[in-house]
């Protein structure tokens, strides 16, 4: 990583790295603000706000800021008026596909300070610009705090760090090609010199390990296939719902957006639709394959697409992680090396006790990984919309794991025990393709 021109002076002095450090992130801090505050310009400029303020607004961009790098809103309806019952609540429902705004600015000044950084001095890049992000958050949630909408500074300058230093993190590690160069540890010479059997185990666990995460794309990608079948046979349902809000073009074109920022958030919902854990739309609603129970919701148009009435072929969805584990299990075969049961092999020469553990215990493994991360994305994609029945959004991070571990491991048994037959089958039918070429 060497020092480039565009890096230095207008004398052509280096510029110290923490300056550079800081002056990325503010620029990646004031870059996503003004994104934010496009739509909320766009609507007041149509005239779709009450208060026209040019303070009012700026507040409202500022905490919008905050909420899509994941900080709690606290809720207080007192300042509403006299004539408003008094209530209290957390807005914490984080719209993940606008929190890739900051992640993405933040990948970009990652590779920009690991470009001009030395592997033993990227460290003060990143500590200038963790602190400016953290002082832009905490002055952005001092001056944007109202008797509505309050907001702890304590958050304010801590959670935005974590988007966007993941992101630069990312991005350093990008343009770095390694974490040696990056950090200046050399994990393959630290690797080296460990005993054969600590390098076993962890070839096994690392694979079991990316096992796990394979299945938990695998069930991703089917979810949204099904969550965009969904969208496609109740369009007229999401339809409705637009023409009886009256948004209007601006309005309709910001609830749109809106709704685009949930989507990986809704992409989180359907596979604990899928997997039968169940989502929470509100206080005493539960949708799932297994069973829904859902009161009054809220006239949001993506919610209209949700499958109402008896689903006699929705227990059939609790096989899209099965065959997500299935793909994980034969993945496992053709890259991974089952050391543990090479090692139990050798232990025990009962081979069909030997194979049997051994799959089993792969299996939990991969299922109790691929859960595990479930249950991460669940914590994210739930959260509270505010006050009321809309205090619970979102599947219960603890059942998500459950189900999408048990079902993950079910099929992990299937495919990497139906891996050898697959296998052979592949290379009979490469040797007909070859006989038929000759």
């Amino acid at each position: 990583m060497k020092l480039r021109a565009d890096q230095t002076g207008e004398r052509g002095l280096p510029m110290p790295l923490w300056l550079q450090g800081a002056l990325e992130s503010a620029q990646a801090a004031i870059i996503s603000a003004l994104l934010v505050a496009a739509p909320i310009l766009a609507v007041w400029a149509t005239a779709g706000f009450l208060n026209t303020e040019p303070d009012a607004l700026a507040r409202l961009a500022g905490q919008a800021w905050l909420l899509i790098h994941g900080v709690p809103l606290l809720l207080d309806t007192a300042g509403a008026g006299p004539a408003t019952a008094h209530q209290t609540g957390v807005l914490s429902l984080i719209p993940l596909g606008l929190t890739l705004i900051p992640f993405l600015l933040a990948w970009r000044a990652g590779r920009r300070l690991a470009r001009a950084s030395y592997t033993d001095q990227l460290w003060q890049a990143l500590l200038g610009s963790w602190l400016m992000y953290a002082a832009f958050g905490l002055t952005t949630g001092f001056v944007c705090r109202t008797d509505d909408v309050g907001v702890g500074l304590w958050s304010a300058a801590l959670i935005p760090l974590i988007p966007f230093g993941l992101g630069m993190v990312i991005g350093a590690r990008r343009e770095a090609g390694s974490w040696s160069r990056l950090i200046g540890v050399d994990a393959v010479a630290w690797l080296s010199r460990t005993s054969q059997h600590s390098r076993w185990a962890g070839s096994y666990l690392g694979s079991a390990v990316k096992a796990g995460f394979v299945a938990l794309m695998a069930s991703l990608a089917m979810s949204c296939v099904l969550l965009a079948a969904t969208f496609f046979t109740h369009w007229n349902l999401v339809v409705a719902v637009y023409e009886a809000l009256d948004a209007g073009a601006t309005g309709g074109a910001m609830l749109t957006i809106a709704q685009f920022g949930f989507l990986p958030n809704l992409v989180v919902f359907a596979l604990a639709w899928i997997c039968g854990a169940g989502v929470a739309l509100g206080v005493g609603s539960q949708a799932g394959a297994l069973g829904t129970a859902v009161g009054p919701i809220p006239s949001i148009p993506v919610f209209a697409a949700l499958p109402a009435g008896p689903q006699e072929f929705a227990v059939a969805a609790l096989v899209v992680p099965v065959l997500a584990g299935t793909l994980a299990g034969w993945w496992f075969l053709r890259e991974g090396e089952n050391h543990f049961d090479e090692w139990l092999s050798i232990k025990i020469r009962a081979r069909w006790f030997t194979a049997t553990v051994s799959t089993l215990a792969l299996g939990v493994m991969v299922g109790s990984v691929a859960g595990l991360l479930a249950a991460g994305l669940a914590w994210l994609a739930r959260g509270s919309a505010g006050i009321g029945r809309l205090t619970e959004i979102g599947p219960d991070p603890l059942r998500t794991a459950l189900f999408v571990a048990a079902e993950v491991a079910v099929g992990v048994v299937i495919g990497y025990a139906a891996g050898p037959w697959l296998e052979r089958r592949q290379k009979l039918q490469e040797a007909d393709l070859e006989t038929a070429s000759l």
